[in-house]
């Protein structure tokens, strides 16, 4: 079977830690040139060497998502490296699990900042790009709980996945005759994303949740998947969590 990930450009945002550093690792291993987006540089710094070291090829460029000069300058660090992008996968995300009645209004806002609105940064500065190659695969990270509210407390985070969701359907319709769009749904996955929640009683929820987490890479090869596939073959939506995860 020919390796169609072997040359392919892949920009990752939220890619310090987590899903996204396994991806990187992941693909590099397969021969993809990553692009790695985050805000905590010396620990992109740390990826990037070591992925160079093991024959891999990657560069870096500090990213907040919510900011659209900072997402532009990554897509532009990519194609100033390597020329072109042939996959945009937009990882960067937060949890932050509370009762609405809590008021947490700031958290709120951060999550809409990142969760939708980095996405769509993330969208408007590599379009362009995609529709003047004529090819081009977002890759979307969202959650189960953008297909099911989680409930008790993450009725915003999960209104931020759902938008994520419809955001990529409707992607998919606009740009789908040349462009992919696949949107993934974890469920619990082992990360740092439980760390993003500060209520007390809903981090104790959330931790027995996430007991049972799956690893990184399975998130990883899930990604893998929907992008070795051929270019007539557009894998939309991917869904996965612990077998043993009722939510």
């Amino acid at each position: 079977m020919v390796n169609s990930i072997e040359g392919k450009v892949v920009v990752i945002t939220g890619a310090s830690s987590g899903i996204g550093e396994t991806t990187a690792r992941y693909l590099a291993a397969k021969g993809a040139k990553v692009v790695l987006g985050a805000r905590r540089e010396d620990n992109l710094s740390k990826i990037v060497t070591e992925i160079n070291k093991t024959e891999g090829v990657a560069s870096f460029q500090k990213c907040d998502v919510t900011k659209r000069k900072d997402v532009e300058a990554l897509v532009k660090k990519a194609i100033d490296d390597f020329l072109k992008i042939d996959v945009m996968i937009n990882n960067a995300g937060l949890m932050a699990i509370a009762p609405l009645e809590e008021l947490k209004i700031d958290e709120w806002e951060s999550m809409i900042d990142i969760n939708i609105k980095g996405v769509l940064y993330g969208i408007a500065a590599t379009l362009p790009i995609f529709k003047k190659q004529g090819y081009g695969h977002y890759i979307n990270i969202s959650s189960v709980a953008g297909v099911k509210v989680f409930s008790p407390g993450g009725t915003v985070y999960s209104a931020t996945k759902f938008a994520l969701r419809a955001l990529s359907e409707g992607l998919r319709h606009e740009v789908g005759g040349k462009i992919r769009t696949t949107c993934i749904e974890p469920g619990a996955v082992a990360t740092e994303l439980p760390a993003g929640t500060t209520h007390l009683e809903s981090a104790n929820k959330l931790a027995s949740v996430f007991n049972d987490a799956i690893p990184a890479e399975a998130v990883a090869k899930a990604i893998c998947y929907a992008l070795e596939q051929p270019q007539e073959v557009d894998i939309n939506e991917i869904a996965l969590r612990p077998t043993v995860q009722e939510f």
